[in-house]
């Protein structure tokens, strides 16, 4: 089992992703800089991190999502190559259109950073099978542009057809439906504005992020 993380000026959560991936693998995540243009053959499974990827220009995501490497991960991604992002990574994979809708200033203007309580949406997906009926998880987030918007007959798909794997308990930044994570029509692309992998260590306050790592690498 080969993982790989997508590292961009000024990502911030890419090490994260990282230890991450090492803890449920047991294999160093590789880690492939914005300007290779090819992702292996050989990996199984790819994140992208959270941050500020260009310093949030333009649009948070925006320039990411043109950069080199990731133009080779929406082909791959488009013939079955499971991606998740989280954060900054959730707005790059909307901007490439690899999941619908968009991700706007919180309603609040204000920067959010806090543990957030989330109600597993679907828990019979890729990324949330190893959860086994847990009903809510504890991941931590930290954003300034989370608001989830899509208009109403891409929201009403979404949930009619199980791709809202998320939701908040407690809407920290105005999501439309309180939605926190959805996934791609073929449910191999995955993206939450939530921190799963800063919730794998006790220590940093809590492991309910370690599940959702399990779930796609026992699927794949």
């Amino acid at each position: 089992m080969k993982t790989a993380v997508i590292v961009f000026p000024a990502s911030n959560c890419d090490r994260d992703a990282a230890m991450a991936l090492e803890k449920v693998t047991g294999r160093p995540a590789q880690m492939i800089w914005h300007r290779e243009t090819e992702i292996p053959s050989d990996i199984d499974f790819v994140v992208i991190p959270g941050g500020f990827s260009y310093g949030d220009y333009l649009r948070c995501g925006a320039i990411a999502s043109r950069s080199p490497i990731v133009k080779d991960m929406v082909e791959k991604a488009k013939k079955g190559l499971p991606v998740a992002g989280f954060c900054n990574g959730f707005q790059i994979l909307t901007e490439t259109g690899l999941l619908p809708g968009a991700l706007m200033r919180n309603n609040g203007l204000k920067f959010v950073c806090r543990p957030q309580r989330l109600r597993i949406n679907n828990g019979n997906s890729r990324f949330t099978s190893a959860y086994g009926g847990t009903p809510e998880v504890t991941f931590p987030i930290a954003h300034h542009d989370g608001n989830y918007y899509a208009e109403d007959a891409v929201l009403n798909k979404l949930e009619k057809d199980g791709r809202v794997l998320f939701k908040y308990v407690g809407n920290p930044n105005g999501s439309a439906r309180d939605i926190a994570g959805i996934c791609n029509e073929d449910g191999n692309v995955f993206g939450m504005m939530p921190h799963p992998e800063r919730a794998i260590d006790p220590l940093h306050g809590g492991t309910d992020g370690i599940n959702l790592f399990k779930s796609i690498i026992e699927s794949i």
